[in-house]
């Protein structure tokens, strides 16, 4: 019988293998360790749409820097440090501050235990946040191949618009446009989901 892989492992695995080129491997990471990413960094902002974009900043950091990455500590570790930064970065470019409560990068593997989390990752939180991840997948694979090579470049390898140009051998303009029509699409098939989840929330303070 084959020896099962720990986490660790299969983290450091899916890393070295982003190392070699496979930029797929950089979505299982992504999708393995972004709700965890998302729960540390709304310690520092409140705001979930800002939440959400601090978070999607955290992960295109953790792309750029991923060779750099040797292994000495976790994976989650240290993709939690580039997350505490990226927060505690954007609150100083607004002249805010870090909440009082602050946590320590040492207690990052403990965070799933925290209080908070406890207090808002219900089992239906929990199943909603996979229909979403299932939803949005479904959506990108269901896009014509200039729209799905245009967000991918944009959202996965956080590659700037020129750069995207240059890689798709296009005007600025259309890769705008594309990327554009990608999230809309995107965003229709995420829309009804996301209303059922709040028709359900508002029933549950009824």
């Amino acid at each position: 019988m084959a020896e099962v892989e720990t986490p660790q492992e299969l983290d450091l695995e899916l890393v070295r293998r982003v190392q070699r080129g496979e930029s797929a491997a950089f979505d299982v990471l992504v999708r393995k360790h972004q709700h965890r990413v998302v729960s540390l960094v709304g310690r520092y902002i409140a705001d979930w749409s800002e939440c959400q974009d601090v978070a999607q900043d955290t992960f295109i950091r953790a792309y750029r820097a991923i060779n750099s990455f040797r292994g000495d500590a976790q994976f989650s570790t240290w993709l939690h440090r580039i997350a505490v930064n990226t927060a505690k970065n954007h609150l100083a470019a607004s002249n805010r501050r870090p909440p009082t409560d602050d946590i320590e990068i040492g207690d990052a593997e403990q965070f799933d235990s925290g209080t908070r989390l406890r207090d808002t990752d219900t089992p239906e939180r929990q199943l909603m946040r996979q229909e979403l991840e299932t939803t949005v997948m479904k959506a990108v694979a269901s896009l014509p191949e200039e729209l799905r090579l245009a967000i991918s470049l944009r959202e996965v390898e956080g590659l700037s618009y020129e750069e995207i140009a240059q890689k798709m051998g296009c005007p600025i303009g259309t890769v705008r446009s594309r990327i554009f029509r990608a999230r809309e699409a995107i965003d229709t098939e995420l829309r009804p989901l996301l209303d059922t989840g709040s028709a359900t929330r508002e029933k549950s303070r009824l």
